[in-house]
């Protein structure tokens, strides 16, 4: 792995400025744990029945910033990313996908969620999550999306170590 470039969330803040800087903390996070490896290391895959791989995790990501910021402020009706219906387990088959595939869809998701988060004017904005079929406010999806990234970081620590022994923040 190399260096550790992420800056650390801030020990005090407002509300706003806290979530923020752990969103994108976790958000660094997951892209150094993939960085110096191949595609094919990407695509390494934990242990049987299981598919899951790192390149798998940032597809994963890319659906859950765009299921939780476009389609919830946005555009409702928005496509996924990796599947016709929303279909989060499909993101998990990187299979055929490249480093620069995931990581390009991975990451304009990221700056169309950083945008939503900017622009609105309060964490109090609500958006229409349509999977529910209900309203929420931006406050309670910085709070889901930062926890996905908590969870599937974890992940990421087994998935780093398996591949290359490397293991660490």
């Amino acid at each position: 792995m190399t260096t550790d470039s992420r800056t650390g969330p801030p020990r005090f803040g407002n509300e706003r400025e806290m979530l923020r800087a752990f969103l994108d903390y976790h958000r660094a996070t997951l892209a150094m744990k993939c960085d110096g490896l191949t595609d094919e290391e990407l695509r390494q895959q934990s242990m049987p029945p299981s598919t899951l791989s790192l390149l798998g995790l940032v597809r994963h990501m890319a659906e859950v910033e765009r299921a939780w910021f476009r389609r919830v402020f946005d555009d409702n009706d928005a496509p996924m990313v990796w599947s016709d219906k929303i279909d989060f387990q499909a993101a998990y088959d990187a299979s055929e996908s490249t480093r620069a595939e995931a990581f390009t869809a991975w990451e304009a998701e990221v700056e169309n969620s950083r945008r939503i988060e900017r622009e609105a004017e309060s964490l109090d904005l609500t958006g229409y999550q349509p999977r529910w079929g209900e309203e929420v406010s931006l406050r309670m999806v910085l709070i889901h999306v930062l926890l996905e990234y908590a969870r599937h970081n974890g992940h990421a620590d087994f998935l780093r170590e398996g591949v290359d022994g490397v293991v660490g923040a």
